[in-house]
């Protein structure tokens, strides 16, 4: 047998990828199953950055680029940047990435060594603590608890903080709950980043799934640019989740080791895909506005739906396109719960323990499915839970 290196043993997954195979199997029988697993718009790509990807392909843009990304997809996100977030950045910050996920998986690897600690939150997106204990570093959680609107309690922030501390990871529109962080606490943040010497990762992926106020970037704030790593990408925003093309902006200082991490792994993101990239943010803006006003109109049902069910609430999520109801007076453990779903009711979900220790008791689902899936899926739970 060949022996493996002990530090893939402290590296996770992504559950949700493990349920939606599940869910598979189960239609390659005969199985309806719906799926409120999977974080995936079901919109399909917009025609004109589909139409930008064939341009590209003709004019032979399929050959090896800069690993930083090409110059004018980067001049284009510093003007995004700017026009959402209100700050103005050097396209020499930025760095394209095949998806989004890699500039967390870089930049924790760039900055965290053995014995160093990086807190993030609980319950929270898998990978970050699956990266933080890869790189022999101490994943530090911080609780989001349900009474707070699933938001972070400022004083317990701090008591996290400890001299070996390097990172804090935030997540705003927030995986799995839906929470958003108001401006104060973004503010406050900024004030621990800035009086403990700290960086921070802002994961803003669903930075326009905000349906009440307006979300805040904490790399906006005085003397945070430079300590900030922001990622966004397009697969939610712009329906392009098999394309992988996402970016991070960070300190000047931390961009030649990520380039360095890119091209010793991945080389660059394809370059046909950068110029659709191009097209989708210079193009009509109003397929994203459709997108989120139907997502709005499918939280609403969601949320209706499954607070009438015996045994379940659910808070009104004010961001993402996730629900993550308390099923704790079911009896039954969040996990057993979700298989339970899939395979009496035929409704694909994810426990909420998925997330992180604080996700028992809740499940997480997605609302990225039409609402006539949804309306079947509530009708299904609530014949299953009624069975409990």
């Amino acid at each position: 047998m060949m022996k493996l290196s002990s530090k893939l043993a402290r590296l996770g997954t992504e559950t949700a990828f493990q349920v939606l195979a599940q869910a598979q199997a189960l239609e390659a029988k005969g199985v309806k199953v719906i799926h409120l697993e999977i974080g995936e718009p079901d919109f399909a790509t917009p025609q004109n950055i589909c139409a930008a990807a064939t341009e590209a392909l003709a004019r032979g843009y399929t050959r090896y680029t800069n690993a930083q990304g090409i110059t004018a997809l980067r001049a284009e996100i510093a003007r995004e940047i700017e026009r959402t977030r209100g700050v103005t950045v050097d396209p020499d910050r930025i760095v394209v990435t095949p998806g989004a996920k890699p500039i967390m998986f870089y930049a924790i690897l760039a900055l965290l060594e053995e014995g160093d600690e990086a807190i993030y939150p609980d319950p929270g997106f898998p990978i970050y603590e699956s990266m933080i204990s890869f790189t022999g570093a101490r994943p530090v959680p911080i609780p989001l608890r349900e009474e707070l609107d699933f938001g972070i309690d400022m004083e317990e922030l701090e008591s996290k903080i400890t001299p070996r501390t390097r990172l804090i990871i935030i997540n705003s529109p927030h995986n799995p709950t839906g929470s958003v962080l108001g401006k104060d606490d973004i503010r406050f943040i900024a004030e621990l980043a800035q009086k403990h010497d700290l960086a921070v990762l802002s994961d803003e992926v669903y930075h326009h799934f905000v349906y009440e106020g307006e979300p805040c970037s904490i790399a906006s704030l005085p003397g945070m640019l430079d300590r900030t790593i922001l990622l966004d990408g397009f697969s939610k925003t712009y329906a392009m989740t098999g394309w992988r093309l996402g970016y991070g902006v960070m300190p000047p200082e931390l961009v030649d080791p990520v380039v360095r991490l890119i091209s010793n792994s991945v080389s660059c993101t394809a370059t046909f895909v950068q110029y659709a990239g191009i097209e989708a943010l210079t193009g009509s803006q109003g397929s994203v506005s459709r997108m989120v006003a139907e997502f709005r109109k499918r939280r609403d049902l969601i949320v209706k739906g499954l607070n009438e069910i015996p045994g379940i609430s659910c808070l009104r999520p004010r961001g993402a396109f996730y629900v993550f109801p308390n099923v704790k007076k079911l009896g039954i453990d969040c996990r057993r719960l979700a298989d339970y779903l899939l395979n009496e009711a035929g409704v694909a979900t994810l426990a909420g323990t998925a997330f992180g220790e604080r996700g028992e008791g809740y499940l997480r689902l997605s609302y990225a499915t039409s609402q006539e899936n949804i309306s079947r899926a509530l009708e299904l739970i609530n014949k299953a839970v009624a069975k409990l």
